[in-house]
């Protein structure tokens, strides 16, 4: 994506000196990205820019519920009753851009074997697309921000 956004802005260099940025959070795991997501979008230039991004949201489908088996199955359990539905997308922003009344976002962590999404995940993506939605599949949270940019300033 071609953009004049400065490096600070989009999360490549620290915006004052000794201050944590987006990119040194993501490593090799989908959390990491996706904490990188979220902290550039906390950016003060970023969310002068975009103030819609307070909206911005994770949804808590996937990742690890607990350290052993009996309490995955605890928590698992727990959140199923909550209302955690498998494929939902990882993220939501629930603003309104030209046709769209919300963009998902389904992240995973860079492209490598066995990364992808579920059959669950592109049956979640084709379901929101059908109801007007946007949705994406992003490999790693630069991707997901451009996507974010693009988003709402309508240039796909």
């Amino acid at each position: 994506m071609e953009n004049n956004y400065s490096p600070e802005f989009l999360g490549e260099a620290p915006i004052k000196k000794g201050a944590p940025y987006p990119a040194t959070f993501a490593k090799e795991s989908e959390h990491s990205h996706q904490v990188a997501l979220m902290a550039w979008a906390n950016l003060p230039p970023v969310r002068e820019a975009f103030p819609e991004l307070r909206w911005f949201h994770a949804i808590g489908n996937g990742g690890s519920r607990g350290d052993t088996a009996q309490s995955r199955r605890i928590e698992g359990g727990k959140m199923k009753a909550e209302g955690v539905k498998p494929g939902v997308s990882d993220t939501m922003l629930p603003v309104r851009r030209g046709e769209f009344p919300g963009f998902y976002i389904e992240l995973k962590k860079m492209p490598g074997a066995g990364v992808g999404p579920s059959d669950e995940q592109l049956e979640f993506g084709e379901f929101v697309q059908s109801q007007g939605y946007a949705f994406m599949v992003c490999y790693g949270w630069r991707e997901a921000r451009d996507m974010l940019i693009a988003y709402l300033t309508q240039k796909w």
